[in-house]
C-alpha cells in the first residue's frame, strides 16, 4: 500500500464536505444507536464475513508459503476471533465495523501470517482461460450491427464476467464445483428491468454523445476484466474516448492488480499493439493505490487522481466498488455504477433478488 502521505481524494468526487461522502452504501448504524451494542446490520455483515472464512482458509492452505496449512488454520482462528469480538463490542478493533474495516482486518491477518496472494493460482488459471476466449467474445460483439444492441450485449458481458467473484461464499462454492461458463452466464442473467436499471437512458446518451475520457475502476480478474470490461473499453476506444483502467495496487481476493493487468493487456495486443484491430494509444493502465475489494475514494493514489482530473465519465465496476461502497457517491461528471448483487444482505437492502444487476447512470448537465 502506498504511504498515507501519498494518498489523496479522488478529484471528481463532488467536494466531500458538500456531498458528505462516505464509502458505505448500506448504513450499518445510526447516531441514535447504542455505541456499545452491535446493530442488526452489523451482526448480519459480521456473519457474512464469518461465513467466508472456510473458502479463504482453503485457498490459504495451498498457498506457496511454508507451513501453509498451519498458517491457514491460524488465519481462520484469528480472524474469526476478531469478528466474534466485534459482535460483543462493536468498538473493538477500530470499529464500529463497516465493509471497509471488515475487509481490511481480513487482509491484515493474512499479511501478518505471511500470505501475500492466496488467490494467485486461481487468478492465473482464470486469466489464461479468459484470454483464450477474448477474440471470440469480441467477434460476437462486433457482428452486432445495431449500436444499441451491441452496447447492451457488452453490458451483459460485464455482468456475466462479474460473476467470477470468490469473495462471495456461495459463488466460491459454485466455482470450486463446476467453474463458470462466460457465455452461459450471459444467457442466464436476471431479466430486465434490473433492481436499478438506467440502461435505456445510458443507451440514449451513448447514441448522441461521445465522452472524451472515461475512468473505470475495475474489479475481478479472469472473465470479469478480460471478457467483460476490456471488450467494453475497446468499444469506447473505437468511439474516440480515452480510457483509464484503475486497478488495485496489491492483491485482495481475486481482484485484478495493476501489474497483472499490464501483463494481460500486453498478451491481448497484436504485433501492431492493437486490441483486436482497435488502436490502444488512448488506453492507460493506472494504479488506484487500493488494496481491498472495496474502495474509499477519499484515499486514492496521486497517479489516478492526476489521470482522472479531466475525465467526463467515471465507471465504478463490481459489487464492492460500485454497489457496497459507492452506489450513492456523487461525481462532478457523468457516472456509471455497474455490478451484480452477490450478497443476500445487499439484495435485501436494494429490494431486489440475489444475482440481480445494478446499472446506475447519473448524468451531470
Amino acid at each position: 500500500m502506498e504511504s498515507a502521505s501519498e494518498m489523496v481524494a479522488f478529484p471528481l468526487l463532488t467536494t466531500p464536505i458538500e456531498s458528505n461522502y462516505r464509502a458505505c452504501t448500506i448504513p450499518f448504524r445510526f447516531p441514535s444507536d447504542n455505541p456499545r451494542k452491535p446493530t442488526p446490520t452489523e451482526l448480519a455483515w459480521v456473519d457474512l464475513f464469518l461465513n467466508s472464512i472456510p473458502s479463504f482458509k482453503k485457498r490459504a492452505e495451498t498457498d506457496a508459503v511454508d507451513d501453509a496449512p498451519a498458517r491457514a488454520e491460524k488465519f481462520a482462528q484469528r480472524y474469526s476471533g476478531i469478528l466474534e469480538d466485534l459482535k460483543k463490542d462493536p468498538e473493538s478493533h477500530g470499529g464500529p465495523p463497516d465493509g471497509i474495516l471488515l475487509c481490511r482486518l481480513r487482509e491484515q491477518v493474512l499479511k501478518e501470517l505471511g500470505f501475500k496472494d492466496i488467490f494467485k493460482k486461481v487468478k492465473d488459471e482464470e486469466n489464461a482461460k479468459a484470454i483464450s476466449l477474448f477474440e471470440n467474445v469480441v467477434d460476437l460483439s462486433d457482428a452486432i450491427e445495431d449500436e444499441g444492441k451491441r452496447l447492451e450485449n457488452l453490458v451483459r458481458g460485464i455482468f456475466a464476467g462479474n460473476i467470477f467473484d470468490l469473495g462471495s461464499a456461495q459463488l466460491a462454492e459454485v466455482f470450486s464445483k463446476d467453474g463458470m461458463s462466460f457465455l452461459a452466464s450471459c444467457q442466464n442473467l436476471a431479466p430486465r428491468p434490473w433492481v436499478i436499471d438506467d440502461l435505456d437512458a445510458f443507451k440514449l446518451k451513448w447514441s448522441k454523445k461521445s465522452w472524451k475520457k472515461a475512468v473505470i475502476f475495475v474489479d475481478n480478474s479472469g472473465a470479469d476484466i478480460i471478457l467483460g470490461i476490456l471488450p467494453f473499453a475497446r468499444e469506447l476506444l473505437r468511439r474516440g474516448t480515452q480510457v483509464v483502467l484503475a486497478a488495485n495496487d496489491l492483491p485482495s481476493i481475486n481482484d485484478i492488480t495493476y501489474p497483472e493487468l499490464i501483463e494481460i493487456i500486453s498478451k491481448l495486443k497484436d504485433n501492431e499493439g492493437k486490441l483486436k484491430g482497435v488502436d490502444t494509444s488512448n488506453l492507460f493502465i493506472a494504479n488506484s493505490g487500493n488494496d481491498l475489494p472495496v474502495i474509499d475514494l477519499s484515499r486514492v493514489s496521486q497517479e489516478i487522481a492526476y489521470l482522472a482530473s479531466d475525465a467526463d465519465l467515471v465507471i465504478m465496476e463490481g459489487m464492492g466498488r460500485g454497489i457496497e461502497t459507492n452506489l450513492y457517491a456523487q461525481f462532478k461528471c457523468d457516472s456509471l455504477k455497474i455490478g451484480m448483487v452477490k450478497h443476500p444482505e445487499v439484495a435485501q437492502f436494494l429490494g431486489g433478488r440475489l444475482y440481480d444487476c445494478v446499472f446506475k447512470y447519473n448524468e451531470v448537465l
